[in-house]
């Protein structure tokens, strides 16, 4: 029994027992060790009892043990202890744990780690201890983070859905932008100038200083129909509805060459280095070297209607093209036939997105009949998911900063949306336009995306985040608020 357990005081009869008199004989003074211990282990073991009109007090609570569900805190009950000396306990259990974390696994480099003392001997488990009734997974008791042995289990806290402002921070008004499905009117530069095709004329806007600039007026036989930055943002194409394609040196504002090939309206373009591609209404494809004296080094066919859409991959290795004949095609550097052939839409493919997270994932859109967004990879040549939009895609662009894209549409929302991929799961919609938003680029942050449609407004919206902080506000977007005409 515990020492500091404490029982009634013995009665005095009792005291006078273990208490020898002094005139008692010296062999009954002398007894035995062995009889006067089983003497006094009889006392102190007996079930003692006192009269009935007399209180046992105690300063401590001793539970009974003899009802305890020892299974529910995982503890092997004292009289199972003998079977259940070979079971591991938790114990022993995080501190092999334990050691694995920090010290790599036990059979790495035949390092021998110093042994845990066997825990058995002295019992040191808290019955109160709290506890679920469910068995957890072992890796659990770690300190630290383990996912690595748990796939696809997240143990940290859980995000909160970031939040994308539902209104555009700026509104440009810009007349005469027209309303046409099939042309590509608005771009941004690396040097962050956005350059806008109104009527017969290009401006530019200064995203840094807000000043617009007009570039050049095309005459009154003539009307813009592309605009494309180059890659190092000094360079402008623009695509004429004569079937011609303008070089401009947008630093002196002056154009540097005009090149031909085309019967017809040219209302997509796409740079690759110094390389430029054309698409037009008469179903083809120009490739042009502006290094080289030829108006182009090779012209691609295998489109039956009018080309709207082109966009080169991010490795300029591929380029994806899609018309009005409902068709995406995947070129390759130097075919003058294409590698690949989705049919898969049913209606015009204009939007076009190479992912700049993955190689090879490409995303197209479809018009009024289609309505759905399509991811494929180029590599495999497989075709990997499709959502119906449930209006009219317009124009698709891929954020750089996390794994998101912007899809902008017409007929008959004329909203923008946000999506998460590959979840596709909507993070935001954005709604302003009265008419359909044709008309798409991105800011070269990768953080604000513009809008124009056929209302002849340009809205600017902050929906990605930086790459650095998800929180920090575009630079861009905090300085001009307001509305203003772009000429």
């Amino acid at each position: 029994m515990d020492d500091s357990t404490l029982q009634t005081p013995p009665t005095q009869s009792a005291l006078r027992t273990l208490t020898p008199p002094s005139s008692s004989s010296s062999s009954q003074l002398n007894l035995s060790a062995e009889a006067a211990s089983k003497h006094i282990d009889r006392l102190l073991n007996s079930s003692y009892h006192t009269g009935p009109s007399r209180t046992i007090y105690s300063d401590r609570f001793i539970p009974s043990r003899s009802g305890s569900n020892f299974a529910l805190f995982d503890l092997v009950s004292p009289k199972a202890s003998s079977t259940a000396e070979g079971r591991e306990d938790t114990s022993s259990a995080y501190a092999t744990l334990l050691r694995a974390a920090l010290f790599g696994p036990e059979t790495s480099g035949g390092v021998a780690f110093p042994a845990t003392p066997d825990k058995r001997s002295t019992p040191s488990r808290n019955i109160f201890r709290y506890k679920s009734e469910t068995r957890r997974s072992m890796h659990s008791l770690l300190p630290f983070g383990f996912d690595e042995a748990v796939q696809g289990v997240n143990h940290g806290p859980v995000k909160a859905p970031r939040k994308v402002p539902r209104s555009p921070y700026k509104v440009l008004d810009a007349p005469a932008l027209q309303d046409d499905f099939y042309l590509n009117l608005v771009d941004w530069s690396s040097h962050n100038v956005l350059a806008v095709g109104l009527g017969n004329c290009v401006y530019l806007w200064n995203a840094c200083s807000s000043k617009v600039t007009k570039l050049c007026d095309l005459g009154m036989d003539d009307s813009v129909c592309s605009v494309g930055w180059a890659q190092r943002g000094t360079h402008l194409a623009v695509g004429t509805s004569n079937g011609k394609v303008q070089i401009w040196d947008a630093s002196r504002c002056k154009r540097v060459r005009t090149m031909e090939g085309h019967r017809l309206r040219v209302g997509a373009l796409a740079w690759s280095s110094s390389l430029l591609s054309s698409g037009g209404r008469d179903k083809t494809i120009f490739q042009r070297d502006i290094r080289a004296q030829d108006d182009f080094v090779s012209k691609l066919s295998g489109h039956k209607s009018e080309v709207c859409g082109l966009k080169w991959s991010y490795d300029n290795r591929e380029l994806a093209s899609g018309g009005n004949d409902n068709r995406l095609f995947v070129w390759n550097q130097h075919s003058i036939q294409p590698v690949l052939k989705y049919c898969e839409h049913t209606a015009a493919v204009k939007a076009i997105a190479w992912s700049p997270h993955l190689h090879g994932l490409l995303a197209s859109g479809g018009g009024t009949a289609d309505r759905c967004i399509r991811f494929w990879n180029t590599t495999t040549n497989s075709h990997l998911s499709c959502m119906d939009t449930g209006s009219q895609v317009c124009n698709l662009v891929w954020s750089k900063n996390v794994n998101e894209l912007v899809s902008t549409h017409g007929y008959s929302q004329n909203q923008i949306i946000v999506w998460r991929y590959p979840t596709m799961s909507k993070l935001a919609t954005l709604t302003g336009h009265t008419y359909r938003v044709l008309y798409l680029a991105i800011s070269p942050d990768g953080q604000t995306i513009v809008t124009g449609a056929g209302d002849e407004t340009l809205r600017f919206w902050n929906v990605f985040p930086s790459p650095k902080s998800q929180n920090t506000d575009s630079e861009i977007g905090a300085s001009f608020l307001g509305r203003t005409t772009i000429r």
